[in-house]
Order: C-alpha cells, then sequence, then structure tokens
C-alpha cells in the first residue's frame, strides 16, 4: 500500500531555524567546477560544431564541494574530509576554504593524483559540452589510512555524516567500513549520496539517496512504472535495514521508503527545470540537517524536495538558501 502526499503545513520553519546550531561532518569526492559562459553566432569552418565566444569564466565547489556549499547556504557549519591532488585544482579547493573560515585540514593531498575538475561550456543557458580532468582509481591504502585518522579525530562534537560518493576513488569500501561503525557508536545520523553498484556497502547508514538509475542498478530491477518502482524499493530497503532508502526520481519527484512504514510518494517542485546538475548534492544537505535538527524522515525528504526543486530552476551548480527555502515554502 502506497500513500500519495503532497509539501503539507509542518513546523518546517521552526526546524530551519535550528539548521545553524548543526555543524556535519562531510566526506567524499571533492571536486572543482568550471563555468565558461558565452554566445554562439557561427559554426566553426573547421568542423560543424558551434563557436562560443567567451563572456565570463568562474570556478565553485563541486562533487562533496557542492555538498558544503548547500549546508553552509542553509545556515549550517561543516567540516570537510577529502582527498585531491597536489596540482593547481588543489590549492584553489584549499585557499577557497580557507577564504570561507572553513578548516582544509581534512583535506588529505595524495602525490601523483589530480583533483577532479569539470569545466562546462554554457551558451545560451544551455550546456554545449563538458570535459573532466580526474584521477578516478581508488585511492591507495596509506591515504585511506591518513584520511580515516582525520576522520575519526574530527567527528567528535558533529551532529551528523554526510557521505558523498562520486565514484571517484575516495569512498573505498575499506573506508566505508571503519567509518560507519564509528558514526554508529558516535549515535549521529548518517546519510549517503552513494554510486557503489553493491548497496550493501553502505548498510549502516541512516539513509541513501539513490537517483532512479543508480536504484535500477543495484536493485536488479529496471524502473519503468510504479510497480517496478515499489519492488526495487523493497529490495533495496531490505538490504539496507535498519537504514531507509529515497529514490530520487527527477521530474517524477521521490519516493521514501522506511522499514515498517508505507511508501511517501513525493511530487517534484519546479517549477519549470533548465539543469538538474547538483541537485543530488542539494538533496543530501537539506536533509542531513533537517534530520539532525530532528525533523521525521519523510518531513525532511519533503523539504529536500522543495530545495531541489529551487536548484534545478537554475542553470549550472546552483546553491540553495535558507531564506530562498523560507521564500518557497
Amino acid at each position: 500500500m502506497t500513500t500519495k502526499v503532497t509539501v503539507a503545513s509542518f513546523r518546517r520553519r521552526e526546524y530551519i531555524r535550528l539548521f545553524p546550531k548543526q555543524q556535519l561532518l562531510v566526506v567524499g569526492d571533492f571536486m572543482v567546477d568550471a563555468y565558461v559562459r558565452g554566445t554562439v553566432s557561427r559554426l566553426s569552418p573547421e568542423a560543424p560544431v558551434p563557436v562560443v565566444e567567451v563572456q565570463s569564466e568562474s570556478l565553485q565547489m563541486g562533487g562533496a564541494g557542492n555538498v558544503l556549499s548547500n549546508i553552509l547556504g542553509l545556515g549550517g557549519t561543516c567540516i570537510p574530509c577529502g582527498v585531491i591532488g597536489n596540482d593547481s585544482a588543489g590549492e584553489w579547493m584549499r585557499q577557497t576554504l580557507t577564504t570561507q573560515g572553513i578548516p582544509g585540514d581534512g583535506m588529505v593531498i595524495e602525490e601523483g593524483r589530480h583533483t577532479t575538475r569539470k569545466t562546462r561550456i554554457i551558451a545560451h543557458r544551455q550546456q554545449m559540452v563538458r570535459y573532466d580532468e580526474e584521477t578516478r582509481t581508488a585511492i591507495s591504502k596509506k591515504t585511506e589510512n591518513r584520511l580515516y585518522d582525520v576522520i575519526e579525530g574530527k567527528m567528535p562534537g558533529t551532529n551528523g555524516l554526510v557521505i558523498s560518493d562520486y565514484a571517484k576513488g575516495v569512498i573505498t569500501n575499506g573506508l566505508l567500513k571503519r567509518i560507519l561503525p564509528l558514526a554508529n557508536k558516535a549515535g549521529i545520523p548518517v546519510i549517503v549520496d552513494p554510486k557503489l553498484r553493491e548497496i550493501t556497502s553502505y548498510r549502516g547508514a541512516t539513509l541513501i539517496t539513490p537517483n532512479q538509475a543508480e536504484a535500477a542498478m543495484a536493485s536488479g530491477i529496471v524502473i519503468s512504472d510504479d510497480a517496478s518502482l515499489l519492488t526495487a524499493g523493497a529490495i533495496l530497503l531490505k538490504k539496507m535495514r535498519p537504514g531507509a532508502v529515497l529514490i530520487t526520481r527527477g521530474e517524477k519527484g521521490m519516493a521514501l521508503f522506511e522499514p515498517g512504514s508505507t511508501v511517501t510518494h513525493i511530487v517534484a517542485e519546479a517549477r519549470e527545470i533548465f539543469d538538474v546538475t547538483g541537485a543530488g548534492d542539494t538533496v543530501v544537505a537539506t536533509l542531513a540537517l533537517a534530520l539532525c535538527a530532528g525533523m521525521p524522515m519523510s518531513d525532511a525528504a519533503r523539504l529536500s524536495n522543495v530545495a531541489a526543486g529551487v536548484v534545478v530552476e537554475k542553470v549550472g551548480t546552483a546553491v540553495i538558501t535558507k531564506d530562498t527555502l523560507l521564500a518557497r515554502l
């Protein structure tokens, strides 16, 4: 049996006012999102491709860094822990964290590794092409040990753990087997944006947030309608128990599967979708702050759905703010 619900009048504002009291530990794949914006008025004489006349360039935190930016935008505080390379992108990330008053000593440097940098070429509000510079192999055991030591040292005093896995090699099975019990022992909620195909690697998390494609892969079920969605969700829930599963479905909204509860279907909030880049990061950040503030999980999922609806209306990696979220509510 399923229950369809919409965003209702909960005490959401009171919970949001508690966001500044929450300090989250964010572990994952920190990246740099580069944007080159311009206009197109002609095709190249060298090949049938548009010529972009560049008007501006900018850099933003991406991946786990975008989760961090969203948490800060919503009023929370963050401690980042990840792995970067000894390169210009890694240096930019360290300097950016310092500028924001965030401790950067949780960022472990691995020699010979590239800090992931995704460069997007955008013209007339449309992404023309993207090129990536990165290392996707698993971090070394030595680096994993160093990262674990940093996480262990920074976890006391935090209200929750966010694991942002983009399959860039930082979130290894070995690291998960060590930090999940650590968080469980500390009694803090763990929210995971997963990428590993074997979903049981995240067992011990409070909530995982796969998108529909990831849920289909992890469950072995092609999700084509409500019936297959329920089957896939039930399989993932069984694998994750006692944790919960939130399947994000883009314009189709979300479906929350909680142990011992009916499925909660949440209708998408976006008025017009321009770019889904970073929407999952916004969902995870909002969920984490809401759960740490004490909001019931179904209400936290609804709130994250509202936040995601705001950012997909913008082009590029967008960040939600507390004021914007309150205004949308």
